[in-house]
């Protein structure tokens, strides 16, 4: 079925798709008589609770709580009661290891639940109580999903950090909280090689509170279990299978996740609840990707990442779907792995990063016509902006026309997307995520907060009454939240949400131009990068790129880019150079063009596929690189520094 007609410059659902979608163009109307109401009516359908609340939304600027006093289990929605209406034998899970001789791993909503409940009774038998904080440190395994949903049945807080981060800030992270548990596994694959993950672990738990760690043997090696530590699989076989669910109350803390990004350091450590947070993550899921009974939703973001949370375990099971998980690297053992296990599992939601797309883009187009990808109905894009090349190529190469693209704004602070198309609404178009989210809104305001329209740039903040599944705070530390989200507006009294976002809007349409952070002053001009790179990835030799700001004692600062081509080109030549910064004169004007073009072999990335420019701010100042095993590609960084030497 073709999903999308093209008119003009933007692209439209077409008949069929509008037939299926769950929404149409009156949902924006509805929502904004009456936003409050509007989302009220969302959590009595989407939610099961125990207890409903008493006030709906209170807020006191600069903190706000829905559904206040209402009561719920969060485990329950996600298992329980799809089990009750007769889900017990669909598959909720499945996971796939990157070892291509290793089979993949189905799992069942009953086969889940009893999972999960078991390895609850597992945390109760080691003394973890309701609001308790467990810290799990896992790569993307099935044994991740359970611990987390355990942790929400008796009302625990878990803490995820991501597996690639070092032993140092998974010390950090357990300090903070306080946590008694650590759940972690003896390793994991990457790029067929072993990494051992136990051994950060060790290191991490020194000098901490922690008295229990559990050990998942995802190598398969034995687990030398002691007073501390403890066999994952052993532990399950020591308890029974019955665990009562906790009733939380709306307001109580779900989960904590860090702002680190993709530097490892914290900026703060976000407090999502467990009511607000419930019902995002089920109407975001449902309606971006236009869930039916028979999708299967495959986001690719890792566990450590607010993206894994909502979109590749939360929001699918909320809505009692099924969710693919994938240990390995996206080109691993070959560059068309992706597109063999969404053909070999029927997928139908792919929701992943520009970055990953871009990559591909790299390995050329015969990867991807070795597959039909038929099962594809719609695709998401998530973490940064997408320029229009890979927008383009993501929609006919893997998308081959059919399908819609989901281009999703949102923070680890928001929870859940709130700017994007809807599938059956529309308009799909390069480079424009869409409209606030149904039930919110966003605007672009200049430095004292008024309202700019007519395509200028200004500063992206979000309007009272805020989205259900925000942040609730930082955790013990209420001066870095106003500082951090609050305190700029609030000396010109306007209560609003500060995004750090710059974008513009065009046609009621929201254009991101990128982090506030990464806008650059060049001779007093307001640069974007997002927008220098998004013109340099037109041209026809570059595949993708970073752009970063450097000092400068006359411009105060100049754009430095860094491009990936699709063909290897003589370095020694300026040529290519000197057509690139024609081409961004062209596009954006003079003022844009960069100092410098350095052609590299590949750009720092996370395994989530975001591109790291603060390492390349640093390589460029010859700054020591403290932390490269957030990396998935550490090997760039010395042919980077290589080039720059050379140049």
């Amino acid at each position: 079925m073709k999903c999308v007609i093209k008119k003009g410059d933007k692209y439209w659902p077409s008949p069929e798709m509008k037939k299926i979608a769950l929404v149409s163009n009156n949902i924006y109307k509805k929502a904004n008589k009456n936003p409050i109401k509007f989302w009220e009516k969302l959590a009595k359908e989407g939610i099961y609770w125990e207890k409903l609340w008493k006030k709906t939304y209170e807020e006191k600027i600069p903190y706000f709580k829905w559904f206040k006093n209402g009561k719920l289990n969060f485990c329950y929605n996600c298992l329980d009661r799809h089990i009750e209406n007769g889900k017990e034998n669909k598959t909720a899970l499945i996971w796939i290891p990157e070892q291509v001789n290793e089979k993949p791993v189905k799992i069942t909503y009953q086969e889940l639940y009893e999972k999960v409940c078991k390895f609850a009774n597992v945390l109760k038998k080691h003394g973890v109580k309701k609001r308790d904080i467990v810290v799990i440190y896992l790569p993307l395994i099935p044994e991740a999903l359970i611990a987390m949903l355990a942790c929400t049945r008796i009302g625990a807080v878990h803490s995820v950090v991501f597996s690639a981060f070092a032993a140092d800030a998974l010390k950090t992270r357990i300090k903070d909280g306080k946590s008694k548990l650590l759940i972690t596994a003896d390793g994991y694959y990457r790029r067929g090689e072993e990494e051992n993950l136990l051994e950060k672990a060790r290191k991490a738990i020194k000098g901490t509170t922690i008295k229990k760690v559990l050990v998942v043997p995802r190598l398969k090696k034995k687990v030398i279990e002691n007073r501390k530590f403890r066999d994952f699989n052993e532990e399950l076989k020591r308890v029974n299978l019955n665990c009562k669910q906790v009733i939380a109350n709306s307001e109580d803390i779900l989960f904590l996740l860090y702002t680190s990004g993709t530097t490892g350091k914290s900026q703060g450590i976000i407090m999502h609840d467990t009511g607000g947070y419930a019902v995002q993550a089920y109407w975001t899921t449902k309606w971006n990707f236009n869930l039916h009974e028979d999708d299967i939703v495959w986001c690719t973001a890792d566990i450590g990442w607010i993206t894994g949370h909502t979109y590749a375990f939360y929001g699918p099971l909320l809505n009692g779907s099924t969710t693919l998980i994938y240990e390995g690297s996206l080109d691993f053992p070959k560059p068309d792995r992706w597109w063999e296990i969404i053909e070999s599992n029927n997928v139908t939601v792919l929701y992943t990063a520009p970055t990953a797309i871009r990559m591909f883009m790299k390995f050329g187009d015969k990867y991807v016509n070795k597959h039909k990808l038929k099962s594809l109905k719609i695709l998401g894009t998530v973490g940064e902006p997408i320029d229009k090349n890979t927008w383009l190529w993501y929609f006919k190469k893997i998308g081959k026309t059919r399908c819609p693209i989901i281009d999703t704004w949102w923070q680890t602070e928001t929870g859940g997307t709130l700017i994007n198309a809807l599938p059956g609404i529309g308009p799909f178009v390069p480079m424009f995520a869409g409209r606030s989210f149904p039930g919110t809104e966003h605007l672009v305001v200049d430095d004292k907060g008024r309202e700019v329209k007519n395509r200028k740039t200004g500063f992206l903040v979000q309007k009272s009454p805020f989205a259900p599944g925000m942040l609730h705070g930082f955790y013990k530390n209420h001066k870095g939240y106003i500082k951090t989200y609050w305190r700029y507006w609030m000396k010109y009294k306007k209560p609003y949400y500060d995004t750090s976002d710059g974008a513009f809007i065009k046609n009621n349409l929201i254009r991101i131009t990128g982090r506030i952070d990464d806008v650059m002053k060049v001779a007093g001009h307001r640069l974007s990068t997002a927008e220098l790179e998004s013109a340099i990835n037109e041209h026809k030799s570059v595949n993708e790129c970073a752009v970063v700001s450097v000092p400068d004692k006359i411009k105060g600062e100049v754009p430095v880019a860094f491009a990936v081509l699709r063909k290897k080109i003589n370095f020694e030549t300026s040529s290519l150079e000197q057509q690139i910064k024609k081409h961004v004169d062209n596009k954006i004007g003079p003022i844009a063009r960069p100092s410098r073009v350095y052609f590299v072999n590949d750009l720092p990335k996370t395994r989530s596929g975001k591109i790291v420019r603060h390492m390349l701010k640093e390589i460029l100042a010859n700054e020591k690189i403290e932390n490269m095993s957030i990396l998935t590609n550490p090997e760039c960084v010395s042919q980077i520094k290589r080039v720059i030497r050379k140049n």
